[in-house]
Formats: C-alpha cells, sequence, structure tokens
C-alpha cells in the first residue's frame, strides 16, 4: 500500500484503505477517551477526593457530639455541682459592707495570738471576674507558735481569708543569739480577702418555682 495514492480528504475517509481507516478510528477513539478522563474522571477524582476528606471530618465531628450527647446527663451532674460550691463560696464572700468588719476581726486575731502589729496596709482592690480581692500587707512580731496561731485563727474566720508571700525571718536590728533565746520573728506577708463583687457577674440561683396555693396572696 503506497500512502502517497491515498486521499488524506477527510471527507474522503470512507475510500480509505481498511488498514487505515482502523489506525484512524485508533487513534479518534484514544483521543476521545484522554479527552473524557482529562475533562470528567480527573475532576470528579478530585471532588471524590474533597468529599472523602469531608465525610472523614463529619465522622469525627459526630462521634465527639455522640459522646458529648452520651454524658449529657454527667455533664449536667458536674455543672450543677459546680453551681452549688461556686455559691457556697460566694456566700463565704464578704459583702462590701462586711469588710471593714472583716479588717478588724484580721487584726483582732492578731492580737488575740500574742503578735504585735508593724504594719497592717490595705491595698487597692484587684477585680477578678466573679469577685474582687482585697489585698492586705501586713507585718508582725512575735514567737513562731504565735505566729503558727494566728495563721490558723485566719483559716477558722467565717469568711475566706488566704495568706500569701510569707516570709519569716528574725528581726532586723538584733543580735542572733538575742533573737535565738526569745524565740521572736518577724512575719511579712500578704492577706487577701475577697468580695461578692458586682451582682451582675454573679451567677444566679435558678429559681425553684413552687406552686402557689389557690386564693393566697
Amino acid at each position: 500500500m503506497n500512502l502517497s495514492e491515498v486521499n488524506w480528504d477527510i471527507n474522503s475517509a470512507g475510500s480509505w484503505p481498511t488498514p487505515i481507516k482502523i489506525a484512524a478510528g485508533l487513534i479518534v477513539s484514544l483521543l476521545v477517551v484522554a479527552a473524557n478522563v482529562y475533562y470528567i474522571t480527573i475532576p470528579q477524582l478530585d471532588q471524590l477526593e474533597v468529599l472523602e476528606k469531608e465525610e472523614s471530618t463529619l465522622k469525627t465531628s459526630f462521634e465527639t457530639k455522640q459522646k458529648k450527647a452520651i454524658n449529657l446527663q454527667d455533664y449536667r451532674d458536674q455543672l450543677a455541682l459546680i453551681e452549688s460550691s461556686l455559691g457556697e463560696m460566694l456566700k463565704q464572700m464578704p459583702t462590701k459592707a462586711e469588710v471593714a468588719n472583716l479588717l478588724v476581726d484580721i487584726s483582732q486575731t492578731g492580737l488575740a495570738s500574742g503578735l504585735e502589729f508593724k504594719l497592717f496596709q490595705p491595698s487597692a482592690e484587684i477585680r477578678k471576674e466573679f469577685y474582687s480581692e482585697l489585698p492586705i500587707n501586713i507585718q508582725v512580731v512575735g514567737k513562731y507558735e504565735e505566729l503558727g496561731l494566728f495563721v490558723s485563727g485566719l483559716a477558722s474566720l467565717p469568711r475566706i481569708v488566704t495568706v500569701h508571700n510569707v516570709n519569716i525571718a528574725p528581726p532586723k536590728g538584733d543580735k542572733t543569739s538575742a533573737s535565738d533565746k526569745s524565740g521572736i520573728l518577724t512575719m511579712s506577708a500578704v492577706i487577701k480577702t475577697y468580695n461578692e463583687g458586682d451582682q451582675e457577674n454573679v451567677p444566679k440561683k435558678k429559681e425553684t418555682g413552687k406552686p402557689r396555693k389557690k386564693g393566697g396572696k
């Protein structure tokens, strides 16, 4: 077969020799398949990969939410316990009107323990989310047992009082031998008490919703 004698006009394809027709058909088929893969199959594969990733994300999210749903009652019970504990702590915080009396109680506790106050300096109020801190810088002088009695007395107060930055040392200017014999020590610390802060930020208790009696006022 002489290829130079073949009329390559596409309109004369019907007169091409059979081998050329077969080759041309194969080439056209390959081009169609390649175009189908490039324009249809590959985008579909990319979309499938995206959907598979989304499916994995949705499964993880579903499993997480399912676990939360299963433990929902436990979470509610835990929340109720936390709210109850927070309510009890808030009850132990003095109101702003009670702060002055609490400061007196702290100083009286120190004096009753046999200590001498060298410094009793309330600092500015520090606001927190549900409460305010009221730090008091103190310096007291007394024996070790009296210092322990003082700290124990603070813990026994009806309102929350905490002790921070404690530093105990012999009094300055005293000879070591004299301080050892007398047992006198100086304690510097920051005592913190707390008040209930702004009422609008304090969690409100849920109303019990007791039914009213008919005909009652």
